[in-house]
Protein backbone atom coordinates (compact mmCIF):
# COMPACT_ATOMS: atom_id res chain seq x y z
CA UNK A 1 0.00 0.00 0.00
CA UNK A 2 2.95 2.36 0.43
CA UNK A 3 3.22 3.35 -3.25
CA UNK A 4 -0.53 3.76 -3.67
CA UNK A 5 -0.87 5.75 -0.43
CA UNK A 6 1.87 8.11 -1.56
CA UNK A 7 0.10 8.72 -4.86
CA UNK A 8 -3.34 9.19 -3.30
CA UNK A 9 -2.06 11.67 -0.71
CA UNK A 10 -0.88 13.90 -3.56
CA UNK A 11 -3.90 13.17 -5.74
CA UNK A 12 -6.97 13.42 -3.49
CA UNK A 13 -7.31 17.03 -2.34
CA UNK A 14 -11.05 17.61 -2.89
CA UNK A 15 -13.62 15.30 -1.32
CA UNK A 16 -12.53 12.16 0.54
CA UNK A 17 -11.57 8.63 -0.44
CA UNK A 18 -12.04 5.89 2.17
CA UNK A 19 -10.11 2.86 0.94
CA UNK A 20 -10.11 -0.61 2.50
CA UNK A 21 -7.07 -2.65 1.52
CA UNK A 22 -7.22 -6.41 0.91
CA UNK A 23 -6.47 -7.09 4.58
CA UNK A 24 -9.34 -4.91 5.77
CA UNK A 25 -7.27 -1.90 6.82
CA UNK A 26 -8.88 1.51 6.30
CA UNK A 27 -6.96 4.37 4.68
CA UNK A 28 -8.44 7.86 4.20
CA UNK A 29 -7.34 10.56 1.80
CA UNK A 30 -8.57 14.11 1.13
CA UNK A 31 -10.08 17.01 3.04
CA UNK A 32 -13.69 15.95 2.68
CA UNK A 33 -14.52 19.37 1.18
CA UNK A 34 -15.47 20.38 -2.38
CA UNK A 35 -16.17 16.84 -3.53
CA UNK A 36 -17.91 13.56 -2.72
CA UNK A 37 -16.91 11.08 -0.03
CA UNK A 38 -16.46 7.64 -1.55
CA UNK A 39 -15.66 4.25 -0.04
CA UNK A 40 -13.94 1.53 -2.09
CA UNK A 41 -12.48 -1.86 -1.24
CA UNK A 42 -9.59 -3.74 -2.84
CA UNK A 43 -9.96 -7.53 -2.96
CA UNK A 44 -6.52 -8.42 -4.29
CA UNK A 45 -3.24 -7.78 -2.48
CA UNK A 46 -1.33 -7.15 -5.71
CA UNK A 47 -3.88 -4.57 -6.85
CA UNK A 48 -2.52 -1.71 -4.73
CA UNK A 49 0.87 -1.75 -6.45
CA UNK A 50 -0.66 -2.06 -9.91
CA UNK A 51 -3.00 0.88 -9.19
CA UNK A 52 -0.03 3.03 -8.15
CA UNK A 53 1.75 2.37 -11.44
CA UNK A 54 -1.15 2.81 -13.91
CA UNK A 55 -4.27 3.96 -12.01
CA UNK A 56 -6.43 5.00 -14.96
CA UNK A 57 -6.31 1.60 -16.67
CA UNK A 58 -5.98 -0.65 -13.63
CA UNK A 59 -8.89 0.96 -11.73
CA UNK A 60 -11.17 0.34 -14.72
CA UNK A 61 -10.03 -3.26 -15.15
CA UNK A 62 -10.29 -3.95 -11.42
CA UNK A 63 -13.86 -2.63 -11.38
CA UNK A 64 -14.70 -4.73 -14.44
CA UNK A 65 -13.22 -7.85 -12.80
CA UNK A 66 -14.79 -7.23 -9.38
CA UNK A 67 -11.48 -6.85 -7.53
CA UNK A 68 -12.33 -3.21 -6.79
CA UNK A 69 -15.79 -2.53 -5.42
CA UNK A 70 -17.64 0.57 -4.25
CA UNK A 71 -19.24 0.41 -0.80
CA UNK A 72 -21.42 2.35 1.66
CA UNK A 73 -23.84 3.27 -1.10
CA UNK A 74 -21.21 4.64 -3.48
CA UNK A 75 -21.33 3.84 -7.19
CA UNK A 76 -18.63 3.81 -9.83
CA UNK A 77 -20.02 7.16 -10.98
CA UNK A 78 -19.31 8.58 -7.52
CA UNK A 79 -15.76 7.18 -7.66
CA UNK A 80 -15.12 8.71 -11.04
CA UNK A 81 -16.60 12.02 -9.94
CA UNK A 82 -14.06 12.06 -7.10
CA UNK A 83 -11.36 11.34 -9.67
CA UNK A 84 -12.60 14.08 -12.00
CA UNK A 85 -12.55 16.85 -9.38
CA UNK A 86 -8.95 15.87 -8.53
CA UNK A 87 -7.69 15.14 -12.04
CA UNK A 88 -4.95 17.80 -12.09
CA UNK A 89 -3.37 16.29 -8.99
CA UNK A 90 -2.90 12.92 -10.67
CA UNK A 91 -1.17 14.41 -13.69
CA UNK A 92 1.34 16.22 -11.47
CA UNK A 93 2.62 13.04 -9.77
CA UNK A 94 6.12 12.05 -10.92
CA UNK A 95 5.20 8.48 -11.87
CA UNK A 96 2.24 9.69 -13.90
CA UNK A 97 4.32 12.29 -15.74
CA UNK A 98 6.68 9.50 -16.82
CA UNK A 99 3.73 7.36 -17.91
CA UNK A 100 2.23 10.18 -19.97
CA UNK A 101 5.59 10.84 -21.59
CA UNK A 102 5.68 7.20 -22.68
CA UNK A 103 2.14 7.45 -24.06
CA UNK A 104 3.07 10.54 -26.06
CA UNK A 105 6.02 8.64 -27.52
CA UNK A 106 3.68 5.89 -28.68
CA UNK A 107 0.93 8.25 -29.88
CA UNK A 108 1.42 7.73 -33.61
CA UNK A 109 1.42 3.96 -33.19
CA UNK A 110 -1.62 3.98 -30.88
CA UNK A 111 -3.61 6.03 -33.39
CA UNK A 112 -2.52 4.25 -36.55
CA UNK A 113 -5.62 4.00 -38.75
CA UNK A 114 -4.55 2.86 -42.21
CA UNK A 115 -7.24 1.43 -44.47
CA UNK A 116 -8.20 -1.96 -43.09
CA UNK A 117 -7.10 -1.31 -39.52
CA UNK A 118 -9.39 1.74 -39.39
CA UNK A 119 -12.31 -0.53 -40.25
CA UNK A 120 -11.34 -3.07 -37.58
CA UNK A 121 -11.01 -0.35 -34.96
CA UNK A 122 -14.43 1.11 -35.75
CA UNK A 123 -16.13 -2.28 -35.88
CA UNK A 124 -14.74 -3.11 -32.42
CA UNK A 125 -17.30 -0.67 -31.01
CA UNK A 126 -20.02 -0.11 -33.58
CA UNK A 127 -20.64 -3.72 -34.53
CA UNK A 128 -21.91 -4.50 -31.06
CA UNK A 129 -25.56 -5.53 -31.05
CA UNK A 130 -27.88 -2.72 -32.07
CA UNK A 131 -30.16 -3.98 -29.30
CA UNK A 132 -27.54 -2.77 -26.82
CA UNK A 133 -27.56 0.75 -28.23
CA UNK A 134 -31.36 0.81 -28.27
CA UNK A 135 -31.24 0.46 -24.47
CA UNK A 136 -29.83 3.95 -23.98
CA UNK A 137 -29.94 5.98 -27.20
CA UNK A 138 -32.90 7.97 -28.48
CA UNK A 139 -35.42 6.44 -30.88
CA UNK A 140 -33.38 7.67 -33.87
CA UNK A 141 -30.20 5.93 -32.64
CA UNK A 142 -28.19 9.14 -32.70
CA UNK A 143 -24.87 8.24 -31.09
CA UNK A 144 -23.38 11.74 -30.93
CA UNK A 145 -23.83 14.98 -29.03
CA UNK A 146 -27.40 16.30 -28.94
CA UNK A 147 -28.32 19.99 -29.08
CA UNK A 148 -30.12 21.24 -25.95
CA UNK A 149 -31.87 24.56 -25.90
CA UNK A 150 -33.27 23.86 -22.42
CA UNK A 151 -31.58 20.84 -20.77
CA UNK A 152 -33.99 20.80 -17.82
CA UNK A 153 -37.12 20.67 -19.98
CA UNK A 154 -36.19 18.75 -23.14
CA UNK A 155 -36.13 15.02 -23.67
CA UNK A 156 -33.18 13.29 -25.30
CA UNK A 157 -35.36 12.67 -28.36
CA UNK A 158 -36.17 16.37 -28.68
CA UNK A 159 -32.53 17.39 -28.31
CA UNK A 160 -31.32 14.88 -30.90
CA UNK A 161 -33.93 16.06 -33.36
CA UNK A 162 -32.83 19.63 -32.67
CA UNK A 163 -29.26 18.60 -33.51
CA UNK A 164 -30.34 17.31 -36.93
CA UNK A 165 -32.23 20.54 -37.62
CA UNK A 166 -29.25 22.62 -36.47
CA UNK A 167 -26.84 20.79 -38.76
CA UNK A 168 -29.23 20.97 -41.72
CA UNK A 169 -29.58 24.72 -41.23
CA UNK A 170 -25.82 25.16 -41.32
CA UNK A 171 -25.59 23.21 -44.59
CA UNK A 172 -27.97 25.62 -46.35
CA UNK A 173 -29.44 22.87 -48.50
CA UNK A 174 -31.54 23.23 -51.61
CA UNK A 175 -33.65 20.42 -53.15
CA UNK A 176 -31.67 17.78 -55.05
CA UNK A 177 -28.30 18.91 -53.75
CA UNK A 178 -25.96 15.94 -53.45
CA UNK A 179 -24.62 15.40 -49.93
CA UNK A 180 -21.83 13.06 -48.89
CA UNK A 181 -21.94 11.91 -45.27
CA UNK A 182 -18.66 10.53 -43.87
CA UNK A 183 -19.49 8.17 -41.03
CA UNK A 184 -23.26 7.75 -41.16
CA UNK A 185 -24.04 5.88 -37.93
CA UNK A 186 -27.50 4.34 -38.04
CA UNK A 187 -28.64 6.74 -40.74
CA UNK A 188 -30.64 9.39 -38.87
CA UNK A 189 -28.92 12.43 -40.39
CA UNK A 190 -28.96 11.06 -43.95
CA UNK A 191 -32.64 10.22 -43.63
CA UNK A 192 -33.41 13.67 -42.18
CA UNK A 193 -31.57 15.50 -44.99
CA UNK A 194 -33.36 13.46 -47.64
CA UNK A 195 -36.80 13.56 -46.06
CA UNK A 196 -36.98 17.15 -44.83
CA UNK A 197 -34.50 18.99 -47.09
CA UNK A 198 -34.97 17.14 -50.38
CA UNK A 199 -31.29 16.21 -50.62
CA UNK A 200 -29.76 13.20 -52.31
CA UNK A 201 -27.36 11.57 -49.87
CA UNK A 202 -24.44 9.20 -50.33
CA UNK A 203 -23.59 7.97 -46.83
CA UNK A 204 -20.49 5.92 -46.07
CA UNK A 205 -19.67 3.73 -43.10
CA UNK A 206 -17.34 0.81 -42.34
CA UNK A 207 -19.70 -0.92 -39.91
CA UNK A 208 -21.85 -3.59 -41.61
CA UNK A 209 -24.14 -3.76 -38.59
CA UNK A 210 -24.93 -0.05 -38.77
CA UNK A 211 -25.33 -0.11 -42.54
CA UNK A 212 -27.86 -2.95 -42.37
CA UNK A 213 -30.04 -1.03 -39.92
CA UNK A 214 -29.60 2.24 -41.84
CA UNK A 215 -30.90 0.76 -45.09
CA UNK A 216 -33.93 -0.68 -43.32
CA UNK A 217 -34.69 2.67 -41.67
CA UNK A 218 -34.34 4.60 -44.94
CA UNK A 219 -36.83 2.29 -46.65
CA UNK A 220 -39.26 2.60 -43.73
CA UNK A 221 -38.95 6.41 -43.90
CA UNK A 222 -39.76 6.38 -47.62
CA UNK A 223 -36.38 7.77 -48.75
CA UNK A 224 -34.67 4.57 -49.85
CA UNK A 225 -34.44 6.01 -53.38
CA UNK A 226 -32.73 9.21 -52.17
CA UNK A 227 -30.15 7.76 -49.78
CA UNK A 228 -27.37 5.37 -50.74
CA UNK A 229 -25.46 3.70 -47.91
CA UNK A 230 -22.02 2.36 -48.86
CA UNK A 231 -19.53 0.27 -46.90
CA UNK A 232 -16.47 2.32 -47.70
CA UNK A 233 -13.49 4.04 -46.10
CA UNK A 234 -13.61 7.83 -46.50
CA UNK A 235 -10.32 7.71 -48.40
CA UNK A 236 -11.96 5.61 -51.12
CA UNK A 237 -14.88 7.95 -51.86
CA UNK A 238 -14.94 9.28 -55.41
CA UNK A 239 -16.72 12.27 -56.91
CA UNK A 240 -17.57 15.82 -55.87
CA UNK A 241 -20.53 16.91 -53.80
CA UNK A 242 -22.49 20.08 -53.06
CA UNK A 243 -22.21 19.39 -49.36
CA UNK A 244 -20.09 17.15 -47.14
CA UNK A 245 -21.08 16.38 -43.56
CA UNK A 246 -19.30 14.32 -40.93
CA UNK A 247 -20.65 13.82 -37.41
CA UNK A 248 -18.64 12.02 -34.75
CA UNK A 249 -16.19 10.50 -37.22
CA UNK A 250 -13.09 12.71 -37.01
CA UNK A 251 -12.36 11.22 -33.56
CA UNK A 252 -11.55 7.95 -35.38
CA UNK A 253 -9.11 9.47 -37.89
CA UNK A 254 -5.94 9.72 -35.76
CA UNK A 255 -3.42 12.56 -35.76
CA UNK A 256 -1.34 11.03 -38.56
CA UNK A 257 -4.30 11.29 -40.91
CA UNK A 258 -5.73 14.75 -40.18
CA UNK A 259 -4.32 16.18 -43.41
CA UNK A 260 -5.57 13.14 -45.33
CA UNK A 261 -9.05 13.59 -43.84
CA UNK A 262 -9.37 17.32 -44.46
CA UNK A 263 -7.68 16.98 -47.84
CA UNK A 264 -10.32 14.42 -48.81
CA UNK A 265 -13.09 16.74 -47.61
CA UNK A 266 -11.60 19.52 -49.76
CA UNK A 267 -11.38 17.28 -52.82
CA UNK A 268 -14.97 16.05 -52.38
CA UNK A 269 -16.42 19.58 -52.40
CA UNK A 270 -17.57 21.43 -55.48
CA UNK A 271 -16.02 24.85 -55.89
CA UNK A 272 -18.90 26.53 -54.05
CA UNK A 273 -19.61 23.60 -51.71
CA UNK A 274 -19.82 23.61 -47.91
CA UNK A 275 -18.65 20.98 -45.42
CA UNK A 276 -19.85 20.66 -41.81
CA UNK A 277 -17.62 18.75 -39.37
CA UNK A 278 -19.02 17.89 -35.94
CA UNK A 279 -16.52 16.27 -33.56
CA UNK A 280 -15.32 16.06 -29.98
CA UNK A 281 -12.35 18.30 -29.22
CA UNK A 282 -10.27 19.32 -26.25
CA UNK A 283 -9.62 22.85 -24.99
CA UNK A 284 -6.13 21.84 -23.83
CA UNK A 285 -2.98 21.34 -25.92
CA UNK A 286 -2.54 18.08 -27.89
CA UNK A 287 -2.48 14.98 -25.71
CA UNK A 288 -3.17 11.26 -25.84
CA UNK A 289 -6.17 8.97 -25.49
CA UNK A 290 -6.70 7.55 -22.01
CA UNK A 291 -5.62 3.91 -21.66
CA UNK A 292 -9.04 2.50 -20.77
CA UNK A 293 -10.81 4.18 -23.69
CA UNK A 294 -7.96 3.24 -26.03
CA UNK A 295 -7.92 -0.43 -25.02
CA UNK A 296 -11.59 -1.26 -24.47
CA UNK A 297 -13.85 1.33 -26.09
CA UNK A 298 -12.35 3.18 -29.07
CA UNK A 299 -9.07 1.65 -30.26
CA UNK A 300 -7.33 4.04 -32.61
CA UNK A 301 -9.47 6.94 -31.41
CA UNK A 302 -8.23 10.40 -30.46
CA UNK A 303 -9.92 13.66 -29.45
CA UNK A 304 -8.05 16.49 -31.21
CA UNK A 305 -7.00 19.83 -29.84
CA UNK A 306 -8.32 22.77 -31.84
CA UNK A 307 -4.71 23.76 -32.54
CA UNK A 308 -4.24 20.45 -34.37
CA UNK A 309 -7.47 20.91 -36.32
CA UNK A 310 -6.74 24.44 -37.50
CA UNK A 311 -3.11 23.65 -38.30
CA UNK A 312 -4.32 20.89 -40.60
CA UNK A 313 -6.85 23.21 -42.26
CA UNK A 314 -4.04 25.66 -42.94
CA UNK A 315 -1.93 22.96 -44.57
CA UNK A 316 -4.70 21.63 -46.85
CA UNK A 317 -6.02 25.07 -47.80
CA UNK A 318 -9.62 25.06 -46.54
CA UNK A 319 -11.48 28.12 -45.28
CA UNK A 320 -12.85 27.83 -41.75
CA UNK A 321 -16.07 29.73 -42.39
CA UNK A 322 -17.56 29.20 -38.95
CA UNK A 323 -16.83 27.36 -35.71
CA UNK A 324 -19.34 26.77 -32.93
CA UNK A 325 -18.25 25.30 -29.59
CA UNK A 326 -20.80 23.18 -27.71
CA UNK A 327 -19.36 23.11 -24.18
CA UNK A 328 -21.93 21.27 -22.05
CA UNK A 329 -24.30 19.74 -24.60
CA UNK A 330 -22.49 16.39 -24.58
CA UNK A 331 -22.51 16.29 -20.78
CA UNK A 332 -26.32 16.51 -20.83
CA UNK A 333 -26.48 13.95 -23.65
CA UNK A 334 -24.33 11.33 -21.92
CA UNK A 335 -26.11 11.88 -18.62
CA UNK A 336 -29.28 10.72 -20.38
CA UNK A 337 -27.41 7.72 -21.83
CA UNK A 338 -25.95 6.71 -18.46
CA UNK A 339 -29.30 6.95 -16.71
CA UNK A 340 -31.07 4.97 -19.45
CA UNK A 341 -28.37 2.31 -19.42
CA UNK A 342 -28.71 1.98 -15.64
CA UNK A 343 -32.49 1.58 -16.00
CA UNK A 344 -31.96 -1.19 -18.59
CA UNK A 345 -28.91 -2.83 -17.05
CA UNK A 346 -30.51 -6.24 -16.66
CA UNK A 347 -31.33 -6.30 -20.37
CA UNK A 348 -27.73 -5.35 -21.20
CA UNK A 349 -26.47 -8.20 -19.01
CA UNK A 350 -28.71 -10.63 -20.88
CA UNK A 351 -27.15 -9.48 -24.16
CA UNK A 352 -23.56 -9.67 -22.91
CA UNK A 353 -22.48 -10.31 -19.28
CA UNK A 354 -21.80 -8.64 -15.94
CA UNK A 355 -18.22 -7.70 -16.78
CA UNK A 356 -19.38 -5.99 -19.97
CA UNK A 357 -22.00 -4.02 -18.02
CA UNK A 358 -19.39 -2.82 -15.55
CA UNK A 359 -17.14 -1.81 -18.45
CA UNK A 360 -20.00 0.14 -20.03
CA UNK A 361 -20.88 1.83 -16.73
CA UNK A 362 -17.26 2.91 -16.34
CA UNK A 363 -17.17 4.19 -19.92
CA UNK A 364 -20.37 6.23 -19.76
CA UNK A 365 -19.51 7.78 -16.40
CA UNK A 366 -15.95 8.60 -17.42
CA UNK A 367 -16.92 10.38 -20.63
CA UNK A 368 -19.86 12.19 -19.02
CA UNK A 369 -17.58 13.62 -16.34
CA UNK A 370 -14.97 14.48 -18.95
CA UNK A 371 -17.48 16.96 -20.39
CA UNK A 372 -18.44 18.30 -16.97
CA UNK A 373 -15.11 18.61 -15.15
CA UNK A 374 -12.55 17.79 -17.84
CA UNK A 375 -11.28 19.46 -21.00
CA UNK A 376 -13.66 17.96 -23.58
CA UNK A 377 -16.18 19.84 -25.70
CA UNK A 378 -17.71 19.54 -29.18
CA UNK A 379 -16.95 21.76 -32.16
CA UNK A 380 -18.96 22.27 -35.34
CA UNK A 381 -16.85 23.59 -38.20
CA UNK A 382 -18.11 24.98 -41.49
CA UNK A 383 -15.48 24.59 -44.21
CA UNK A 384 -15.30 25.70 -47.83
CA UNK A 385 -12.90 25.95 -50.75
CA UNK A 386 -13.97 29.52 -51.47
CA UNK A 387 -14.20 32.39 -49.00
CA UNK A 388 -17.65 33.41 -50.25
CA UNK A 389 -19.33 29.97 -50.30
CA UNK A 390 -20.91 30.67 -46.90
CA UNK A 391 -22.89 33.88 -46.17
CA UNK A 392 -20.76 36.58 -44.56
CA UNK A 393 -22.90 36.64 -41.40
CA UNK A 394 -24.28 33.60 -39.64
CA UNK A 395 -27.86 34.85 -39.22
CA UNK A 396 -28.94 32.45 -41.97
CA UNK A 397 -28.40 29.52 -39.62
CA UNK A 398 -30.89 30.80 -37.05
CA UNK A 399 -33.34 31.87 -39.78
CA UNK A 400 -33.25 28.45 -41.50
CA UNK A 401 -33.46 26.66 -38.17
CA UNK A 402 -36.53 28.58 -37.07
CA UNK A 403 -38.18 28.02 -40.43
CA UNK A 404 -37.56 24.27 -40.15
CA UNK A 405 -39.00 24.20 -36.64
CA UNK A 406 -42.10 26.05 -37.85
CA UNK A 407 -42.57 23.58 -40.73
CA UNK A 408 -42.26 20.65 -38.33
CA UNK A 409 -44.86 22.20 -36.04
CA UNK A 410 -47.27 22.63 -38.94
CA UNK A 411 -46.77 18.99 -40.02
CA UNK A 412 -47.39 17.79 -36.47
CA UNK A 413 -50.58 19.86 -36.23
CA UNK A 414 -51.83 18.51 -39.58
CA UNK A 415 -51.27 14.92 -38.42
Amino acid sequence: MRLLSGLLKKFIRNGRLRLYDSAGGLHEFGSGEDGPTVTVRLHDKALARRLALNPELVAAEAYMDGTLTCEDGATIHDCLELFSVNRTGLASAGSQRLLRRAWRGLKRWQQANPIGMASRNVRHHYDLSTDLFRLFLDEGLNYSCAYFRNPDAESLEQAQQAKLVHIAAKLRLEPDMHVAEIGSGWGSLAIHLARHCGARVTAINVSPEQLKISRQRAEEAGVGDRVTFLERDYRDVEGRFDRVVSVGMMEHVGTTYFDTYFGKVRDMLTDDGIAMIHAIGRMTPPGTTGPFIRKYIFPGGYVPALSEVFASLERVGLWAADNEILRLHYYYTIRHWRQRFAANRAKAASLYDERFCRMWEFYLSAVELGFLNGSNMVFQLLLSRRRDAVPIIRDYIVDDERAAIARAARRAAAE
